[in-house]
C-alpha cells in the first residue's frame, strides 16, 4: 500500500518555501517548491488563507503585496516558457544598471519554445539568444543586452542613452560591446547603434557630448577635438570638446558633475584653462535636451569671435 506524504505544518511551510524565495526577491517556483517537499496541497492551503499570492501558472508569491522589482523579472522568466531569459534594458537592469525607466520588461525565448505572454511582458523569440548569464536570473550577457536594448528603444535618443549609461556604469567592457555591435544582424537602427557605440567606446562618456558632435554640424560649426590631454598648472586636464586653433572649450556637464567634489574639480580646472586665455563655455546635458538652440548659438558665436581674434 503506498504511503502517503505528510502534509506540512504552517510553520514548516514558511520555513522551506522562504529559502526557496529568498534567491528569487520573494517569490518561489512551483516546482522549486515541490523540490522542497511543498506540495500542491500545501500551496493551496496557503494561498485559500491568504497568506501567498499566486502570480502565474509557476510563481508563487510569499505574503499578499505586490511584488519587488527582482521578484517581477523572476516572474517574467518563468511565466513566458521554458529557456526564457531577461534581455535588452530589462537584462542590464539586472545587472546593476540605474537611470532608466522602462516600462514593460524585455524577455527573450528561442523560437521553438512554447511561448506565453504575460501582462507588461514584451516577448522577444529569437533562434539563438547568445551567451547567457550563468548565475542569478536568466539573462543575456551585458554586450548583446545594451545592443538589442538600444535597437528596441523607443527612440534614437533613448537608444544612445542605454549605450552611455551601459559604459558610464561599467556593466560592459568597451572591446565586448564594439564586437556585439559589429556583429549583430539587419535592423532599421543597426547603423545608428553602431555609430554610437565607437563614440561611446572611443572616449564620448556621456550622451551630451554626443549631441553636441551632431549639433555642431547642423550648425556649421568645425567639429571639436574630444577628450583632448590638456597639461596645465595642476597637472592634466582632459577636455570634453575643444578647437584647439580658436582657443575654445566647451565642457559637457552630465549628472556626474553635481556629485561630491565634482564641481570644486570642474571649478579649478576651467580656471586653469581661463588663465591660460582659453575661452570655456559650460553646456549641460540638461541644457542640450532642453535649450540646444541657444546653446549651440553661443557655441557659434564663440567659435567665430575667437577664430577672428586668433
Amino acid at each position: 500500500m503506498e504511503q502517503r506524504t505528510r502534509r506540512l505544518t504552517r510553520g514548516e511551510r514558511a520555513v522551506r518555501a522562504g529559502e526557496v524565495a529568498a534567491r528569487h526577491g520573494g517569490v518561489a517556483h512551483r516546482a522549486d517548491l515541490r523540490a522542497v517537499g511543498v506540495s500542491r496541497a500545501d500551496v493551496r492551503s496557503e494561498l485559500a488563507a491568504g497568506r501567498w499570492s499566486r502570480l502565474g501558472r509557476h510563481t508563487v508569491l510569499l505574503g499578499t503585496g505586490a511584488p519587488g522589482q527582482e521578484a517581477r523579472w523572476w516572474q517574467a522568466v518563468w511565466e513566458t516558457g521554458a529557456g526564457a531569459v531577461l534581455d535588452g534594458v530589462s537584462a542590464l537592469q539586472a545587472a546593476g544598471l540605474t537611470g532608466f525607466a522602462a516600462g514593460r520588461i524585455d524577455v527573450a525565448i528561442r523560437t521553438n519554445n512554447r511561448v506565453h505572454r504575460p501582462p507588461g511582458v514584451r516577448v522577444r523569440q529569437r533562434r539563438d539568444l547568445g551567451p547567457v548569464m550563468g548565475a542569478g536570473i536568466p539573462r543575456t550577457r551585458p554586450e548583446q543586452a545594451t545592443v538589442r536594448g538600444a535597437l528596441w528603444a523607443a527612440s534614437d535618443r533613448q537608444a544612445a542613452l542605454v549605450v552611455c549609461l551601459a559604459v558610464q556604469q561599467r556593466l560592459v567592457p568597451p572591446g565586448r560591446l564594439l564586437a556585439a555591435a559589429g556583429a549583430h544582424g539587419p535592423h532599421r537602427r543597426r547603423r545608428l547603434v553602431q555609430q554610437v557605440v565607437a563614440d561611446v567606446c572611443d572616449g564620448a562618456h556621456s550622451l551630451g557630448e554626443l549631441d553636441l558632435g551632431r549639433w555642431c554640424h547642423r550648425y556649421g560649426i568645425p567639429p571639436p577635438t574630444r577628450q583632448r590631454v590638456r597639461i596645465v598648472a595642476g597637472g592634466r586636464v582632459y577636455l570634453d570638446a575643444a578647437w584647439e586653433d580658436a582657443g575654445l572649450v566647451v565642457e559637457v556637464d552630465g549628472g556626474h558633475h553635481a556629485l561630491a567634489l565634482g564641481p570644486v574639480d570642474d571649478a579649478l580646472r576651467q580656471n586653469e584653462l581661463a588663465l591660460g586665455s582659453d575661452l570655456v563655455l559650460r553646456l549641460p546635458v540638461l541644457g542640450l535636451r532642453l535649450e540646444p538652440e541657444r546653446f549651440m548659438d553661443q557655441v557659434r558665436r564663440g567659435h567665430e569671435r575667437r577664430t577672428r581674434a586668433a
